[in-house]
């Protein structure tokens, strides 16, 4: 059985969509907030949030984000914190999104910690970043004794990089595992071990590629693809710009497909290397009481 949390960037658009499905599965309703503190922006994992109080607790976040108030971020954590269904993850923590330089960004991350750190239940070890900066951040999770769990974060149609192992039946027993027991078995895949480069590039083809079995208005990349209108404001897809995508973006993309051909993706993996320090299908397990 797979239990699978997925996140939008400050949208719960994608899990409150699927919970429309007529099967019966399990959807957790989940976001990846962007919480701007300081002169940083840090990225929240709020997972499972109660049907009833999702819609107020998105509003809550929309809120700081457009006034951010050190006050405000605690009262929202602790009652984020007070509702026991919820995980509060650290994704990609030592990510420098806005790049202010390692040494003012540690000094933020660590003040943001401080304040916050007993509102947050684990630190994600991120699928897409590199073994380096995940290994760092293994390190974190013990300074703050916090279990670290897996995440994806693909943004295309590979599965994911990294796995959490559990004998949890429910999404609700898997929060009780990482908030009450502080347990965790995270387990790298082998796709891991690739050179990032070369799966960012396979991200941009799936991007790229028709998808027939789509319903219509979906099927090519230019109806999947926005722009915002300068004028309204309004998003649409870049299909309304034209009847056809222009021809030389057509001979662009045959040079970009050439990137899932066996031979040019295996003279890239050498040319580019992958996380060679890492084995193929690591598997971490976390004990933050250890």
């Amino acid at each position: 059985m797979s239990l699978v949390s997925l996140t939008d960037h400050d949208s719960m658009g994608a899990p409150t969509s699927l919970r429309q499905l007529p099967e019966a599965i399990q959807i957790p309703i989940a976001v990846e907030w962007s919480v701007p503190f300081e002169n940083a922006v840090f990225h929240l994992g709020i997972h499972n949030l109660p049907q009833n109080l999702a819609a107020t607790i998105m509003e809550d976040f929309a809120e700081y984000t457009r006034n951010p108030c050190k006050s405000r971020l605690l009262e929202i954590m602790a009652e984020l914190h007070k509702l026991p269904e919820v995980l509060i993850v650290f994704n990609h923590p030592l990510w420098d999104q806005l790049g202010p330089g390692q040494l003012p960004f540690q000094l933020v991350l660590k003040r943001f910690l401080r304040q916050h750190v007993e509102f947050i239940h684990a630190f994600e070890l991120n699928a897409m970043r590199n073994w380096s900066e995940n290994k760092r951040v293994v390190e974190l999770g013990e300074r703050w004794q916090r279990p670290v769990v897996s995440g994806g974060d693909r943004h295309g149609c590979e599965p994911s990089g990294a796995l959490n192992l559990t004998r949890a039946t429910n999404f609700s027993l898997f929060v009780q595992e990482i908030r009450e027991a502080q347990l965790s078995h995270v387990l790298f895949m082998p796709q891991y071990a690739e050179p990032r480069s070369l799966r960012f590039w396979q991200t941009v083809i799936d991007v790229l590629r028709e998808y027939p079995e789509y319903p219509l208005g979906s099927r090519r990349w230019d109806e999947r693809v926005f722009h915002i209108d300068c004028y309204t404001g309004c998003d649409s897809p870049l299909s309304a710009l034209w009847k056809a995508p222009p021809p030389f973006l057509g001979r662009i993309f045959s040079v970009i497909r050439m990137g899932e051909r066996k031979s040019v993706r295996h003279a890239l993996s050498y040319t580019f290397g992958g996380n060679t320090e890492l084995s193929l299908a690591t598997e971490i397990p976390c004990d933050a009481n250890a």
